[in-house]
């Protein structure tokens, strides 16, 4: 079963933010936990988190928190690494009281000009949010359209990183459609070839949710701008032959596509079911 869905706004709360994603026909969501272009922490509402868990656990709907713009998981600033780690685990901590799998991170960007200190910078910061960490919700590593240094384009960057953290059960991978085609990686015609590279790394088995976005820019332009599944340069058929992947069973499958009066989730995800017919 694949559990569709979008990204969903919490102006009026988390309970409101399901009860919005199931009117829309949505079998999961995805949420901003607090303020996304801030890293400040949030002192949120329990009940109305506790009340959004019910909600989900009682009409089956999966959930996912996706963090702050502002994260950067390769920060140098000792300053700004702290106020980070305080925002990851604040909205980890909303994640948990939602009820939800986990935490979408970036895998992070480094300003400087030797990505191995970039990847150092990510395992300290990752390691020092596990070792403050006793929730059960995930943090979800995200792979990256590759602007500036390419970093967190490759599925073994991520599996790399999970397996050199203090506590790899704790991480999960969320991936990108448009961020893996952007990157080169996906090239909407080798898929069959990515599938069988990603289960002998062990990516796939350890992907927890879909950021489900064609793009619109071709691939290996490393630019990461979403467009509407069919509409990008991904296109349907190609879309068609990753959606009957194994991995996606049971995940949330979520859209950050565009918009608009005359184009909603509602009509996206009726052409995706029929991408699938």
């Amino acid at each position: 079963m694949l559990f569709f869905g979008g990204h969903i706004s919490i102006r009026n709360g988390y309970l409101a933010a399901a009860r919005t994603a199931l009117s829309m026909g949505m079998k999961a969501f995805q949420y901003f936990p607090k303020n996304p272009r801030s890293l400040a922490v949030k002192h949120f509402d329990r009940r109305d988190a506790q009340d959004c868990a019910d909600y989900c656990e009682r009409n089956g709907l999966l959930s996912v928190a996706h963090s702050s713009y502002l994260t950067n998981l390769a920060v140098a600033d000792s300053g700004l690494k702290s106020a980070t780690a305080l925002s990851l685990l604040n909205e980890l901590d909303v994640a948990e009281a939602c009820g939800s799998i986990g935490l979408v991170v970036h895998f992070g960007k480094f300003k400087g000009t030797d990505p191995l200190q970039g990847y150092k910078n990510i395992l300290q910061l990752v390691n020092d949010i596990l070792n403050r960490w006793n929730g059960q919700a995930l943090l979800l590593i995200e792979n990256q359209a590759g602007s500036g240094l390419r970093m967190g384009t490759e599925m073994e960057e991520l599996v790399q990183i999970r397996n050199l953290s203090a506590d790899p059960e704790r991480i999960r991978f969320c991936l990108d459609t448009c961020h893996l085609f952007a990157s080169g990686v996906w090239n909407g015609g080798n898929w069959e070839e990515l599938l069988q590279r990603g289960g002998q790394t062990g990516f796939f088995s350890h992907v927890k949710t879909v950021h489900l976005n064609d793009s619109a820019f071709p691939a290996g332009s490393f630019r990461d701008r979403h467009a509407n599944i069919g509409r990008g340069h991904i296109g349907d058929e190609a879309f068609r032959i990753f959606l009957r992947s194994p991995f996606l069973q049971g995940v949330p499958v979520i859209l950050e596509t565009p918009v608009t009066p005359s184009y909603t989730y509602e009509n996206e995800m009726k052409h995706i079911r029929e991408l699938l017919n």
